[in-house]
């Protein structure tokens, strides 16, 4: 069987699965947020830390939760891993460096795991569990409880109240993520992925010396890190490394977990809203959206330039041959079309034209479909923008699921999605700029522009995969990306509750024959073109001078 045709299996098997797992898991997920009732540990949670679980909250409220669990969780977070020595199962590792402590904490808290270390050589055991793995679960959870909250603003008619932050977030973790994690956990061990608590197993090599191979405890960090759409691995080398990703079912499995929640979502969307077409329309867009992205990095990477390339038959280097072209391809379309990071191949070695694929994955905001929670409420900030650019077009006041579009709402949507953009494109302009930047760079050039491009668009987008051949560790690219990090995740999501409000706070208007339709095949052709038109106004100059000129160099 040809690769090719073993490729085509693979994407029909995940179609299916994810078709199969689209309706249950959707409107489970809506019965979530809507249920009156609390199970009985979540009332001791909320008890626990003193919340009344009846009272619902105004969005700046509910943006001061966001934002001051998040703070809590960063100084936890830096605080453990300075800590370390004192901690079991630290393995001598000492305390993390303050910079790279910095940088992982906001990391991990805004859902972008990065990793400017090596997890074997800096991260004990407990840092890895009681860390970085428990803010897979809570960075995960707050997108989810942002998206929720924009949803409630549509629903709602003429109040100033989103729900409960602290209600969200706890059954975001409880009921969605906690258990799908455990059950694929699970599922990961019994196909080979290691769960250890071990440092490592010595072995012999064959010369008669021997070697340490290093031991985590894998599955049920990597369980979450797909799920959660957060991508930090527990081994270096990511889901390249066969404890992580050990085989081919394995690789399905993960490409799965990466996609299942934010493709539901939209599923989600549609029954909250009660117009389930409308979910339809935004499945549509993310799908031909990855489907295309998916066709341009496959296509380059089994037709790759370079003499060694041609004479190979494809673009093998930094790439497994357990997986080949296809699964590579595919694993990388998907992690950067949501905002996860992990990789089970080396972007760096991807050709000019399927490297730039996984930037402009990125670039598009990562809504196709996107991260748990940040892909849905991005792709509806990028419809609200598409339905005032036809009210634009026709001379009409936009409307959008009965709620009138005005100054307010534009505004918050315009912030929303310029702040990716200008945070990335200062951070990427400042770091060439720097007579230091060649020195950290594997590659001058074209290719050393699209390594730091790629790393500020990753950092921006809270996505987290890197180009490898630009090293990161200096201080100054472990807070200029943490401080890309912040912004990226945190200026978009306080726009969105404050459109969220301003929604909620309308009463709903009837359609009348005037009203865009947008469940139909018409405004999903609209929302694509705006989708790809502000991705191409805004980036086309940065990719021209790096992955645009290598393509074509």
């Amino acid at each position: 069987m040809s690769s090719t045709v073993a490729g085509l299996i693979q994407v029909g098997v995940l179609l299916v699965l994810l078709a199969a797992v689209y309706k249950p898991l959707g409107d489970y997920m809506a019965r979530v947020f809507t249920d009156k009732k609390h199970l009985a540990i979540e009332r001791v949670i909320y008890k626990t830390v003193r919340v009344n679980p009846e009272t619902e909250q105004r969005w700046p409220v509910y943006a001061a939760g966001v934002l001051g669990f998040s703070l809590v969780s960063i100084v936890f977070l830096y605080l453990l891993q300075r800590l370390q020595p004192l901690l079991p199962f630290d393995f001598g590792r000492g305390a993390v460096l303050p910079g790279m402590a910095f940088n992982n904490a906001v990391s991990f808290v805004t859902n972008t795991n990065w990793q400017s270390y090596v997890p074997e050589v800096v991260m004990g055991h407990s840092v890895q569990m009681f860390g970085l793995t428990v803010q897979n679960f809570v960075s995960a959870a707050v997108g989810l409880a942002v998206a929720i909250a924009l949803v409630r603003g549509f629903t709602r008619s003429a109040t100033d109240r989103l729900g409960n932050f602290w209600v969200d977030l706890t059954r975001g973790v409880v009921r969605i993520l906690l258990p799908l994690a455990f059950v694929f956990a699970l599922v990961l061990i019994a196909f080979g992925v290691v769960q250890s608590l071990h440092s490592g197993v010595v072995v012999t090599n064959p010369d008669g010396s021997s070697s340490t191979i290093a031991l985590a405890p894998g599955a049920s960090q990597e369980a979450i890190k797909e799920l959660g759409t957060n991508g930090g691995g527990i081994f270096n080398a990511n889901s390249a490394h066969p404890f992580e990703n050990p085989n081919g079912w394995t690789n399905l499995l993960e490409i799965f977990l990466l996609l299942v929640i934010p493709v539901c979502l939209t599923r989600t969307f549609g029954t909250l809203v009660g117009n389930r077409k409308q979910g339809y329309v935004l499945l549509s867009v993310m799908a031909f959206l990855w489907s295309a992205m998916l066709t341009v990095i496959w296509w380059a990477e089994a037709h790759p330039n370079g003499p060694a390339a041609l004479l190979a038959g494809s673009g093998m280097e930094g790439k497994e041959v357990r997986f080949g072209v296809p699964g590579s391809s595919l694993f990388a379309n998907a992690t950067t079309s949501t905002s996860t990071g992990a990789v089970n191949s080396m972007h760096d070695s991807f050709s000019g034209l399927g490297g730039g694929g996984t930037i402009l994955n990125m670039l598009f905001g990562e809504m196709t479909p996107g991260g748990v929670g940040t892909g849905l409420y991005s792709i509806l900030v990028m419809a609200i923008i598409a339905v005032f650019l036809a009210g634009l077009m026709v001379g009409r006041t936009p409307e959008y699921l009965g709620k009138k579009l005005g100054r307010r709402e534009v505004t918050a949507s315009a912030i929303s999605i310029l702040a990716m953009p200008t945070v990335l494109l200062l951070g990427a302009g400042a770091a060439i700029m720097l007579s230091s930047t060649p020195d950290v760079m594997a590659n001058s050039g074209i290719h050393g522009w699209s390594e730091v491009l790629y790393a500020y668009t990753s950092a921006s987008n809270n996505n987290g995969s890197a180009f490898a051949g630009i090293t990161v560790t200096s201080d100054w690219f472990q807070a200029t990306l943490g401080i890309c990090m912040l912004f990226g995740r945190f200026i978009p999501i306080l726009a969105v509750l404050c459109l969220a409000g301003s929604l909620a706070a309308q009463k709903k208007i009837p359609a009348t024959v005037g009203t865009l339709p947008t469940h139909g095949p018409l405004f999903g052709t609209l929302l694509t073109g705006t989708v790809v038109l502000v991705a191409a106004l805004t980036f086309i100059p940065a990719l021209a001078l790096g992955p645009i000129a290598e393509a074509l160099a």
